[in-house]
């Protein structure tokens, strides 16, 4: 999956020893230019990855991750890990939200003529019985 958006925050690197030696990675924070902006925090993974993605605080970026989620003490939780990350110059692919779509109107189709009146409604609603007003409601 990909998405693409400015890098807003980042957090202190983590480190530490596993069972096949050292590993380094540390988060980042993108937000979307949609209409409602979306945040996303993502993973790097592996000091080899870190230097060569090199990702700072503004950067426009976008994000190639795989999502993953593992279970802990009975709760699950979301890894959203990234495998790529490539700088995006904001200028070539605008960062300015798309235009809204202008509202539908339907057009009139050709050999019709227009609607006299309204059509009735179906099915036809009974007749008030006498003493009864159209408007009574049950409650």
């Amino acid at each position: 999956m990909e998405l693409q958006g400015r890098v807003i925050a980042e957090t202190p690197e983590r480190s530490g020893t596993s069972a096949r030696g050292e590993w380094k990675a540390k988060d980042y924070v993108i937000e979307t230019h949609e209409q409602y902006p979306k945040k996303m925090v993502f993973s790097v993974f592996g000091s080899d990855r870190l230097a060569r993605f090199n990702v700072q605080v503004g950067q426009e970026v976008l994000v190639s991750f795989d999502i993953d989620a593992h279970e802990y003490n009975g709760r699950w939780f979301n890894s959203i890990r990234a495998y790529d990350v490539r700088q995006v110059d904001p200028a070539q692919y605008g960062t300015v939200p798309p235009a809204q779509p202008a509202p539908f109107t339907q057009a009139p189709v050709a050999g019709t003529a227009p609607a006299a009146q309204p059509a009735a409604p179906f099915p036809p609603a009974p007749a008030p019985a006498e003493g009864d007003s159209a408007d009574d409601l049950p409650f």
